[in-house]
């Protein structure tokens, strides 16, 4: 089969996912998926139990994360009248490097840009982009 899911929440995206990894990984085998996508909301908890499960059952794993981006800067904790406090964007780990760049992105997102939810900016995006793809996410993406 040549489709892969590249737009998947687990357990770990509160009030969106409820799929559990190894029933995620379970579903996909049965459907002869060769590649498969886990993009929690902002938080990577789950890749490490998805990569090993993914691997064990002969599915190649895609690493990402569904980021929240700020209208302006991470640091602004206000917003302005209509204004939307982050759009979605869904993240890829394309290679190593991108994995590594994905988890300072997550990272930042908690540590500067936390406001209601862990955010990103196009700062961060711009810094920490080599090996990722990214898709336009869903109806809360900017596109």
């Amino acid at each position: 089969m040549n489709f892969a899911h590249l737009h998947v929440h687990t357990e770990y995206s509160l009030l969106d996912g409820s799929c559990k990894i190894k029933e995620l990984i379970e579903r996909a085998k049965e459907l002869g998926m060769e590649h498969i996508a886990i993009t929690d909301h902002g938080n990577m908890y789950g890749v490490i139990d998805f990569y090993r499960a993914a691997k064990d059952a002969g599915i190649n794993p895609v690493i990402g994360c569904e980021v929240y981006v700020a209208p302006g800067s991470r640091f602004d904790r206000e917003v302005s009248k209509g204004e939307e406090r982050y759009n979605h964007l869904v993240l890829l780990a394309e290679n190593n490097q991108g994995y590594s760049n994905l988890i300072k992105i997550v990272s930042l997102g908690f540590t500067e840009g936390f406001y209601y939810k862990p955010r990103v900016d196009y700062e961060v995006l711009e810094k920490y982009h080599e090996g990722i793809i990214a898709l336009s996410a869903c109806l809360a993406g900017a596109v």
